[in-house]
């Protein structure tokens, strides 16, 4: 079988993912190389990976690693440069979401995959391989709930985890950008149309840190597309019970909704605290087996030579759409696209 040699830049909590997945659970992939800025990510790559091509400069290893595609998860505006450099030595690149952190990065990139047509570029809006993200667009497709004209998402971090948000906020974009970008996506996706309003706000009430960083702990959007439909969003960073994600489809014949309750498997406890589901802690956890399908997806485009469903363009287009909703929610005016 051929293998596409796949280099890993960026070894934090969602680059460890990627790599893993690269290394034991994608078939036709061989985890070559690894870029890390920190220490303990080249051992965990050594140790963890069995890989012994470990750089810690990205240019070094696009210049002497023994590899064909980058996937890069390093810091949101790191992301274009190290795009357009990878396409331009000729490697097919992945690249973790947000595209950019601002619409001229974001061009830059589009400019990069344009130059490259023979080579793959995919982003990783890793919820449209979700199987049951794919099955709600599917039952969409075959015309299950009408004609969709609303999209209702929540999208909340656990609140276990808000120290280590704390930590990258201020490089993070953003709420909107950051954590929402997912559902903006989604709803692009889902109601076949592009956001021309939007309407946000934004509140801190337990962690100042978030304010003090120029963020938000939670915010709340409403967006109205071309085609008359509508969306609501609600993201949050510190959610107690855990990880929390669920989106609602409401069409004129029916209704389409995806883990309304973030159930970490079918078991219930029964105790003093009454009758009790654990949830989900995570994202690498909730979305585990999308990680593993985008990236399948992905080599399986470079090997054959193809393009993916999510492009560069719809990278862009997500980033318009949060940096609006930012701009909405510290202006306190309606923002149209």
């Amino acid at each position: 079988m051929r293998k596409l040699r796949v280099g890993v830049v960026g070894m934090g909590r969602l680059g460890k993912v990627h790599a893993w997945n690269i290394a034991y659970q994608i078939p036709n992939a061989e985890l070559t190389a690894v870029c890390s800025g920190r220490a303990e990510g080249m051992d965990y790559a050594r140790r963890e990976l069995g890989v012994e091509a470990v750089y810690p400069d990205y240019r070094e290893m696009l210049a002497k690693a023994d590899m064909d595609a980058v996937v890069i998860v390093t810091t949101s505006s790191e992301h274009c440069w190290q795009i357009e450099a990878a396409l331009d030595a000729g490697k097919h690149v992945f690249c973790e979401k947000p595209l950019g952190v601002d619409v001229a990065q974001c061009k830059l990139a589009e400019a990069a995959v344009e130059r490259h047509p023979d080579r793959t570029f995919m982003l990783g809006f890793m919820r449209r391989y979700d199987k049951s993200y794919a099955y709600a667009k599917k039952k969409i497709e075959e015309g299950a709930i009408g004609t969709p004209y609303l999209v209702k998402a929540t999208g909340m971090d656990p609140e276990s985890a808000v120290q280590e948000t704390l930590r990258y906020t201020k490089t993070s974009s953003g709420i909107f950008l950051d954590l929402g970008i997912h559902d903006i996506d989604l709803m692009r996706w889902f109601l076949g149309s592009e956001v021309t309003e939007v309407y946000a706000m934004g509140a801190t009430f337990k962690y100042p840190g978030f304010r003090e960083a120029g963020d938000a702990e939670t915010g709340a959007a409403m967006f109205k597309f071309e085609n008359g439909a509508m969306s609501m969003m609600h993201v949050g960073r510190a959610a107690p019970h855990g990880y929390h994600v669920e989106t609602e489809i409401v069409g004129t014949d029916g209704i389409l909704r995806i883990s309304a309750v973030p159930e970490k498997n079918l078991a219930m406890v029964y105790n003093v605290n009454g009758a009790c589901t654990e949830c989900v802690g995570s994202f690498p956890e909730r979305f585990a087996e999308a990680y593993r399908n985008e990236l399948q997806e992905f080599v399986d485009c470079a090997l054959k030579g193809r393009q993916p469903g999510t492009t560069v363009y719809d990278g862009t287009k997500s980033t318009i759409i949060g940096y609006a909703t930012t701009e909405a929610w510290k202006t306190g005016k309606i923002v149209r696209i």
